[in-house]
């Protein structure tokens, strides 16, 4: 009973999709105008990027460093042994995301 009301279910989902698709056909220059948009967005894109993105993965990453770095501090205290991996992964992270708005643009081309 189950198998059928789920085929049920899945005959009228797929009746509905074919009902209610819409073909779509693109006339003109697609490409132009994709390109055109992109050319009056990049300025804006690398704005919000520059001033948005970066600094708030910025601000992620060096809220986990400082919280790794005083794990490993605890752990110390408790083992003897401070782990320096994932302080310096994140450290490495941190400079990276810190320093690629200087040339992140020449490697992506904009």
């Amino acid at each position: 009973m189950k198998v059928r009301k789920l085929l049920c279910l899945l005959g009228a989902v797929l009746l509905f999709c074919t009902m209610f698709a819409l073909p779509a056909a693109a006339t003109g220059d697609v490409a132009g105008a994709v390109q055109s948009t992109w050319t009056t967005a990049r300025g804006q894109i690398k704005t919000v990027v520059n001033n948005v993105v970066f600094p708030v993965i910025d601000m992620i990453l060096a809220v986990l460093f400082f919280v790794k770095v005083g794990t490993s501090y605890f752990e110390y205290r408790k083992h003897g042994q401070f782990e320096f991996a994932g302080p310096a992964i994140l450290f490495a992270c941190l400079v990276f995301t810190l320093t690629a708005p200087l040339y992140i643009w020449g490697v992506v081309g904009l």
